[in-house]
C-alpha cells in the first residue's frame, strides 16, 4: 500500500485503482501491507481513495486479515506467541529514556511500538536486543522512518507474513503465478527477501531503505528502483517487469473505444471503470463538450434501461443521463474524484452480466458511496456492451441528500 500524503488529488492512487479494478480484480489477489494498526488503517480508508484489498497485513507484519470483514488469521497468531512475552518486552524497554511510548493504538499482541531520534537509535536497538535475548526471547527489532522503532516476534514482519501467505495458497493449490511487492521504508525491507517475488522500490523510498538495497539488492535483477512516487512507482514496475496489463484507463486518450482485452470478465469491468472515467471527466471539462463524446455514454445504456436511485424512486436511465448533458464541466478546478470498488461481475445466460460494486465520489468536502448492482448486455453480433438495469443504495455513512 502506497499512500502518497503530498497529493490531494490522489492522481496515482486513482490511477492504480483504475488499472486493478479494470484488469486484475477477477483472477489475482490485492494485498495491503502496512505498519499501521487497525486503527490507524481504518482512518487512512477515510481520508484516501483506497481500494478494499482482499487480504490486509498489519502492524508491521504481526496481523494479518482477510476480506470486507477483516478476519483475523488465528493461525498466524499461534505461530507469533512462540518465544514472545510482551509484559518482557514492556519491562525492558521501560529502562531506555531514549525510548518515547506510541499512542495505544499502536500497541498490539505481538507488537510493541517507540520513538527514538536517529542519534540514539543503533546504541539502544543493540542494547535492547541483548538485554531480551538474555530473557530468552526470539525478537526482532525493525527501526523505520527515522523515528519508529517496533519490537516483534522474531517469526513476524511484512516479509515473514508474506512468505506465510504463499505457503498457504500452495497449500491450497493456488500459488500465484507472479507477486510483486512493493515498499518504501526500513519495514518493507523483508518483502525483497521473500524467495521467487518481484519488488519495486518506489522513488520516495526512505533512507533505511535505501540503504538496505545498497548493501544487499544492488544487481538483483527482480528488484526494481522506480522513479516514479508511491502507486505511480507500482504501475511503473508492472511495466518494467512487463506484467500483461499494465496500462491505467485513467491513462487512456479515448474511452469506450471497444478495445477490450479477449477475457470476457476483463472486457466488462474495463467496461464499467471507462464509463465511470469518462463520466467523470465530461463534469471535470477535460473532454470536448461535443455531441460524439456525450453519444458514447448514452449509447452505453439501452433504450429501456432502468435505474432506481437510493430513494427508491425507479427512473428511466437513457431518458435520465440528459441531465448530464447540462453538467459538463460542473467541477472544472475543484477536487473531484470517483473510483469504483468491490467490483464484483458474474456471467448469466444469453451473454447477459450481473456487476454489483461501490461508485465513489469524493469533493473538497464529503464523500458518498452508492452500492450498486447492476445488469449488463452484450450484443451477439457486435459483442458492443450496455447497461440495462442499475439498482443504487446508499453505502451506510455516506449517503446525500440528493439521488
Amino acid at each position: 500500500m502506497q499512500v502518497d500524503h503530498h497529493d490531494n488529488n490522489n492522481t496515482s492512487i486513482l490511477r492504480f485503482n483504475a488499472l486493478w479494478a479494470a484488469n486484475f480484480y477477477h483472477d489475482s489477489i490485492l494485498v495491503f501491507s502496512t505498519g499501521r494498526s487497525p486503527t490507524l488503517y481504518k482512518e487512512l480508508r477515510k481520508e484516501k481513495p483506497l481500494l478494499t484489498p482482499n487480504i490486509t497485513i498489519m502492524s508491521v507484519g504481526t496481523e494479518i486479515m482477510y476480506g470486507d470483514n477483516m478476519i483475523p488469521d488465528q493461525g498466524w497468531e499461534h505461530e507469533l506467541n512462540e518465544g514472545w512475552d510482551r509484559n518482557v518486552v514492556v519491562e525492558e524497554a521501560s529502562k531506555f529514556p531514549e525510548l518515547r511510548r506510541q499512542v495505544e493504538s499502536e500497541q498490539r499482541p505481538h507488537k510493541v511500538s517507540f520513538y527514538v531520534e536517529k542519534n540514539h537509535a543503533d546504541n539502544v536497538i543493540g542494547a535492547l536486543s541483548s538485554a531480551l535475548k538474555e530473557h530468552g526471547l526470539k525478537v526482532k527489532l525493525i527501526y523505520s522512518g527515522g523515528i519508529d522503532l517496533d519490537i516483534l516476534p522474531e517469526g513476524a514482519g511484512k516479509g515473514q507474513a508474506l512468505a506465510y501467505l504463499l505457503r498457504k495458497f500452495k497449500a491450497d493449490g493456488r500459488s500465484p503465478a507472479s507477486t510483486l511487492v512493493c515498499g518504501d521504508s526500513g519495514n518493507d525491507a523483508e518483502l525483497f527477501s521473500v524467495p521467487d517475488v518481484h519488488g519495486v522500490m518506489v522513488g520516495n523510498a526512505q533512507e533505511e531503505l535505501l540503504r538496505w538495497y545498497a548493501e544487499n539488492g544492488q544487481g538483483n535483477p527482480h528488484i526494481f528502483r522506480a522513479t516514479e512516487r508511491c502507486a505511480a512507482g507500482i504501475i511503473q514496475a508492472m511495466q518494467h517487469f512487463d506484467f500483461q496489463r499494465n496500462i491505467s484507463p485513467r491513462d487512456k486518450v479515448q474511452l469506450l473505444d471497444g478495445k477490450y482485452h479477449s477475457d470476457e470478465h476483463a472486457q466488462v469491468a474495463q467496461f464499467i471503470i471507462e464509463f465511470h472515467l469518462l463520466w467523470e471527466r465530461w463534469e471535470l471539462g477535460k473532454v470536448e463538450e461535443s455531441e460524439a463524446i456525450f453519444k458514447l455514454l448514452k449509447d452505453s445504456m439501452v433504450c429501456a434501461c432502468s435505474l432506481i436511485v437510493p430513494t427508491g424512486e425507479e427512473l428511466n436511465a437513457y431518458e435520465a443521463i440528459e441531465d448530464l448533458r447540462t453538467n459538463y464541466g460542473a467541477y472544472k478546478g475543484q477536487i473531484y474524484q470517483n473510483w469504483i470498488d468491490r467490483l464484483r461481475i458474474q456471467s448469466l445466460a444469453n451473454g447477459n452480466w450481473v456487476a454489483t460494486f461501490d461508485r465513489w465520489r469524493r469533493t473538497a468536502t464529503k464523500a458518498t458511496c452508492r452500492v450498486t448492482t447492476a445488469i449488463l448486455q452484450s450484443e451477439a453480433n457486435s459483442g458492443k456492451l450496455q447497461w440495462t438495469h442499475i439498482h443504487e443504495t446508499w453505502l451506510k455513512g455516506y449517503g446525500d441528500t440528493k439521488s
